[in-house]
Order: C-alpha cells, then sequence, then structure tokens
C-alpha cells in the first residue's frame, strides 16, 4: 500500500533533493531523497511512495532505464523525470517508458506544484 503523500526524490545533487523537498514539505508531503538508482530500489522495497521525482544522469545508471522498472513492479506509482540534459530523443523515450511528466531544470516552486497538480492522485486537500 502506498503513502498517497509520500513522495521520493532520486537525485545526486543535494541542493536539488533540498530545494524539492523543501517545497514539497510546504505542500504536506512526506519527502525522501536518495542519490542513486541502486538505493531508489531500496526505498521502493521498503517505504514504496506514491510520487518519484528522477533525474536521469545519475552515478550507477539513467534514470530514463530506470522508468520502466519503476512501471513493470509499481504500476501505481506516478514518476516525473526532472533533467537539466532535456532533448527530444529523451522525452520521447521517457513517455514510451511510462514517465508520467518530464520536467526540464532548472526547477522552480510554480514548475513543480503544477506538476504536481497534474497528478490525480497527488492533488492536495
Amino acid at each position: 500500500m502506498t503513502d498517497k503523500r509520500k513522495v521520493l526524490i532520486v537525485d545526486d545533487e543535494l541542493d536539488i533533493c533540498y530545494l524539492l523537498s523543501g517545497m514539497l514539505k510546504q505542500r504536506n508531503f512526506h519527502t525522501g531523497f536518495v542519490n542513486t538508482l541502486t538505493d531508489a530500489r531500496m526505498a521502493l522495497e521498503t517505504d514504496t511512495p506514491s510520487l518519484i521525482f528522477l533525474d536521469n544522469y545519475l552515478p550507477d545508471g539513467f534514470g530514463l532505464d530506470f522508468i520502466p522498472f519503476v512501471k513493470q513492479n509499481y504500476p501505481e506509482v506516478k514518476v516525473i523525470m526532472i533533467t537539466a540534459h532535456d532533448s527530444a530523443q529523451d522525452r520521447k523515450k521517457a513517455y514510451d517508458g511510462g514517465v508520467d511528466l518530464f520536467i526540464a531544470k532548472p526547477l522552480n516552486r510554480k514548475l513543480i506544484y503544477d506538476a504536481v497538480d497534474k497528478l490525480p492522485v497527488m492533488q492536495h486537500r
């Protein structure tokens, strides 16, 4: 069972993790973050979130390659790809893999809140 208010941030840049976490906490989400795909797998097994903010370029692989794993094993989990390397090819691969939204960095409060609000399961009350 997933906690509807639980968000996992997967990014190797700590400042992005803290920035996203702070913004989401203001909207009453429970956040956690990890910096590798290996740690993301472990986090999914122990405390499945309802939403993952997923960077693409991580120390142990590409977030793009992780999306199908999430969607096959945790189909109820929403995934928002966040990346500084925005290309049409990456967007296509992300959406083909099942990503729910794709956001290019730099991030800001409006971009994050608009993204979360687009996902029906995440609507805050």
